[in-house]
């Protein structure tokens, strides 16, 4: 209107002189009624109705390339995926209809589909936010772990993800800062304890100024240090007095050294020489094997082999998977 008119009037102008002449002048009061009838019904019921659009208010769209997008089935400016949560819930009122003639049985039914309906629609909705609350979307696309290399946080303990790998059930009912901040509280306990249990340390030894703790905690590492080195002292040399003195009665007889080190340690505990265990251990490999093979064979063990000696070794060779376990 006001290229119309020229470029003597700005259209700030022609606007006002509009409303003032039109509207809200003599023209305006007698051709707008004050009350209009026959206004057009809403029956979208914008008021949260059970097919209102607030039920599920879409929320700003993924910053995705639209390669990214292509691969997830996401539509941007509907905010949709092309597969979503429980695809066939529109089946439920796609074939619904109002009937002048319809009883009120039949009008219940179509307000309980109805209903089923805002359900669904309302949980595929929830699953969004959620998603889109805890960051799912960059995670699957593998934008988290650069945007984590960006903001180094602290460092998660094993037994932090083993709880937070049990509380995930929790996760629809709160929110991604919430889930946060808790851990992060649990975390500055945990610390506050731990600073705790160090102070009353400190008390029960005597210390009451934070200048005398560091004093006291060198002094208690170097007798820390002082004990470990004495007790790796210790068990080193029992293992070489041990090794020394453990096979010490077979070990210049014939065969040792064609033994294994646990077969070592069971001639040893039974009193047993190597020679002749390795005698009685190649008959009852030899008559195992002829069993499997159908041949008859009658044991030839020695004499010096008891019954007692024979049951040993038969576990041993069991254990080591050399016969089976009917065998034995």
């Amino acid at each position: 209107m006001a290229a119309h008119v020229g470029a003597s009037r700005t259209p700030q102008e022609v606007m006002e002189h509009y409303v003032s002449m039109y509207i809200h002048g003599n023209l305006g009061k007698a051709c707008i009624p004050d009350t209009i009838p026959n206004r057009v019904t809403d029956h979208t019921c914008p008021g949260g109705g059970p097919l209102s659009p607030s039920l599920t208010t879409p929320l700003p769209p993924l910053d995705i390339s639209a390669a990214e997008q292509q691969q997830l089935g996401y539509m941007p400016l509907r905010d949709d995926y092309e597969i979503e949560y429980d695809q066939d819930a529109e089946t439920l009122i796609s074939g619904l209809s109002v009937n002048y003639d319809d009883d009120d049985v039949e009008i219940e039914l179509k307000r309980a589909h109805v209903d089923m309906y805002v359900r669904k629609l309302k949980e595929r909705q929830r699953r969004k936010n959620i998603a889109r609350d805890y960051n799912l979307v960059p995670a699957f696309l593998g934008k988290d772990k650069k945007e984590k290399e960006k903001a180094p946080k602290r460092k998660v303990t094993k037994e932090e993800k083993e709880l937070r790998l049990k509380l995930r059930p929790l996760y629809q009912f709160m929110s991604c800062k919430e889930f946060d901040d808790l851990f992060e509280n649990m975390h500055k306990e945990k610390m506050l304890r731990a600073k705790i249990r160090e102070l009353q340390r400190y008390r029960r030894n005597g210390i009451t100024k934070m200048e005398e703790s560091a004093e006291y905690e060198a002094a208690r590492h170097k007798r820390e240090r002082r004990k470990e080195n004495k007790s790796l002292a210790g068990s080193k040399r029992g293992k070489e007095d041990g090794k020394d003195g453990e096979f010490a009665a077979i070990e210049n007889l014939p065969g040792f050294e064609l033994l294994s080190d646990r077969e070592k340690v069971l001639c040893s505990s039974l009193n047993l020489s190597p020679a002749r265990y390795l005698t009685v251990k190649t008959i009852i490999i030899k008559d195992h094997l002829q069993k499997r093979q159908g041949i008859p064979s009658k044991s030839r063990l020695p004499s010096y082999l008891d019954k007692v000696l024979k049951k040993r070794i038969l576990t041993f060779l069991t254990e080591s998977g050399w016969i089976s376990r009917d065998a034995s």
